[in-house]
C-alpha cells in the first residue's frame, strides 16, 4: 500500500507537512547532486584536457562551510522549528487538553497480548464500581480531546495509532501520556509498535469514533452494565490508578 494510512486526527496533517516537506528537499538535493555527477562525467571526458592544479585547502574549507551552512538553515533549520513548535504546542501539551471540560479521559493498561481500557463514570473517579472497561475496543467522541494514560503490567509495548499520528511506549512501573482528536467517524486500528513477546502480532484493537450524543449514550450504557456487574472481591480486575499518579 502507497503512501501513509488515512489521516483521521485534527492535528495529523502536521506530521504529514513534516514528512512531505522532508521528501520534498530531499529529491532536491538528490536531483542536484546527481546533476552534478553526470556535469563532471560528461564534461571531463576524453576530449577535456586536464589541468594541474596544486589546489588550496583554505577556498574548499570556505564553500564547504557555505554549502553546508546553507543546507542546515534552509533544509534542517526548517524542519527543526516546526518540528519543535508542533511538540510543545500541541503533541506534548498534554495538559493543556485535558483542561478542555470537553476531554475524555482513558486509563489503558498493556499486556501480553491485549489492551485493557477504562474510562470514568459518571462519578468521575477512576478505579470505582461505575467504571466501563473493554478490552482492545476504545471509543471515542469526534471532535474532542482524547486523553490516554498508558501503564504496563509485564513488558515494554507501545500504544500507536497510526490513523491518528501518535504513538506512546506503555512502561513497566510508570505512566506515559498522549491525546489525540478525531476529526472523523469509522473504526480504525489499534496497533503495538515495539515488539512485546511471540505473540506480539495479535496484539491489535479497534478505536471507534463516534458521534458526540452517541458516545455518550454508549458510556452511560456501559456504566450502568459495570456497575451491576461489578465484584470487589475480583482485585485483578481493579487495576486502575490515580490518574495524577507519575504526571507531576
Amino acid at each position: 500500500m502507497w503512501g501513509l494510512p488515512h489521516d483521521a486526527s485534527l492535528h495529523g496533517w502536521r506530521v504529514d507537512w513534516l514528512l512531505f516537506t522532508t521528501t520534498i528537499f530531499v529529491v532536491i538535493m538528490f536531483v542536484a547532486t546527481v546533476v552534478w555527477i553526470a556535469w563532471a562525467c560528461l564534461w571531463h571526458g576524453r576530449k577535456h584536457d586536464a589541468h594541474y592544479d596544486r589546489g588550496s585547502a583554505r577556498p574548499a574549507i570556505i564553500k564547504a562551510l557555505l554549502l553546508s551552512t546553507l543546507i542546515f538553515v534552509v533544509v534542517d533549520g526548517n524542519l527543526l522549528v516546526h518540528g519543535l513548535s508542533d511538540v510543545d504546542d500541541v503533541f506534548w501539551n498534554v495538559d493543556r487538553a485535558g483542561a478542555d471540560p470537553r476531554a475524555v479521559r482513558i486509563e489503558v493498561n498493556a499486556h501480553q497480548w491485549a489492551w485493557d481500557a477504562r474510562y470514568p463514570g459518571p462519578d468521575g473517579t477512576f478505579g470505582t464500581s461505575d467504571d466501563v472497561v473493554t478490552l482492545n475496543d476504545i471509543r471515542v467522541p469526534v471532535g474532542v480531546p482524547v486523553v490516554i494514560q498508558l501503564a504496563s503490567t509485564d513488558v515494554i509495548h507501545s500504544f500507536s495509532l497510526p490513523n491518528f499520528r501518535v504513538k506512546q511506549d506503555a512502561v513497566p512501573g510508570t505512566i506515559n501520556r498522549l491525546w489525540f482528536a478525531a476529526k472523523e467517524l469509522g473504526e480504525f486500528e489499534i496497533a503495538c509498535a515495539q515488539h512485546c513477546g511471540v505473540a506480539h502480532y495479535k496484539m491489535r484493537g479497534v478505536l471507534t469514533v463516534l458521534p458526540q450524543a452517541e458516545f455518550a449514550a454508549w458510556v452511560g450504557q456501559a456504566a450502568e452494565l459495570a456497575r451491576r456487574a461489578y465484584d470487589p472481591k475480583d482485585k485483578s480486575a481493579h487495576w486502575a490508578w490515580n490518574w495524577e499518579r507519575g504526571i507531576k
